[in-house]
């Protein structure tokens, strides 16, 4: 297993994320349960740039989920809806910023964009001709 999820926002670059959409802003708190407690982490989302806090503040959205969901997430082992739908997290609040926890969190080891996959298979393509 990589980093915990606890280490991932802790190493997470505040500056600006391409991959997050332009027009999204809004908070997110992560409610971390291990062994009867609970960390939060407050993640602030405004122009394409993440913000990491500890705090117990009210988000527009709430994720709620054991520790090692957290992990798996973290290390692009387990997908935010995936985990959702099998009731190992919870949510409250702006679901519209689920979505984002999959572009802030890592994706999986040797994953590529598909269009990467795809430029590539272009460019192969035009080197035959």
């Amino acid at each position: 297993m990589g980093a915990t999820a606890e280490q991932y926002l802790q190493q997470l670059d505040a500056g600006r994320r391409p991959d997050l959409p332009e027009t999204t802003a809004g908070t997110l708190r992560l409610d971390m349960r291990d062994d009867g407690s609970t960390d939060h982490w407050y993640l602030t989302i405004h122009d394409q740039q993440v913000q990491v806090a500890r705090s117990t503040e009210d988000a527009d959205l709430v994720v709620g989920a054991a520790r090692w969901v957290f992990d798996q997430m973290a290390n692009g082992e387990l997908h935010p809806g995936a985990a959702m739908l099998r009731n190992e997290l919870t949510v409250q609040g702006n679901m519209r910023l689920l979505m984002l926890l999959r572009r802030i969190f890592a994706g999986p080891t040797g994953a590529r964009h598909p269009r990467e996959l795809g430029q590539r298979a272009v460019d192969a393509r035009e080197e035959r001709s």
